[in-house]
């Protein structure tokens, strides 16, 4: 179950950098969302929390001005289907992993289940895994929202509406992506 939670919140992460190198406010951050992102990644999303507050400023003049892209913002932009299929099959995995893997050697569905909720009462990273998917819930509706105009025209409605849909309205956005726009 672990294994799985661990998996799941890193397949998520992952779908975000397409969404934050196509964010329309990403020029009101002035730090590198190379650096971001990889921290998100690799550390924890409470990253996020000043960036999506940063984000609501106002737009002075040198935000006004696109920075140039960086090469992993390129990739992840033109690459978002790829991304978006990559992670949200991690994601799947993962949940599959949870219920079944290890061919039953952890037990049924119902001492998994007693595991994962004594594993989130009594473990401090179960707890940032935890703090992971609440904040990924409301950061991940709130930034396709703002961003609907970077989705292929005849996919808005779609994306609009999965938007609200945990990893798979994230998973719609990077599928649905024309990286065009941020060429």
């Amino acid at each position: 179950m672990s294994e799985g939670l661990f998996n799941f919140v890193i397949g998520w992460t992952l779908m975000f950098a397409p969404l934050l190198y196509t964010d329309k406010r990403r020029e009101r951050y002035k730090g590198s969302l190379d650096i971001l992102w990889g921290f998100q990644m690799f550390l924890t999303n409470t990253f996020l929390i000043p960036y999506m507050a940063i984000r609501l400023n106002e737009a002075d003049e040198e935000t006004k001005t696109p920075r140039k892209i960086s090469k992993l913002g390129s990739v992840m932009m033109k690459g978002a289907p790829v991304v978006g299929l990559v992670g949200g099959f991690v994601c799947l995995f993962s949940i599959l992993w949870a219920v079944y893997g290890r061919n039953g050697n952890f037990g049924d569905l119902a001492q998994r289940w007693e595991f994962l909720v004594s594993y989130l009462g009594s473990e401090r990273l179960a707890y940032a895994f935890v703090w992971d998917i609440c904040l990924y819930v409301v950061f991940q509706t709130w930034l396709i929202g703002d961003n609907l105009q970077n989705v292929r025209k005849d996919k808005v409605g779609l994306v609009r509406f999965l938007r609200f849909v945990p990893v798979v309205g994230l998973t719609a956005y990077c599928l649905c992506l024309n990286a065009d726009n941020e060429s």
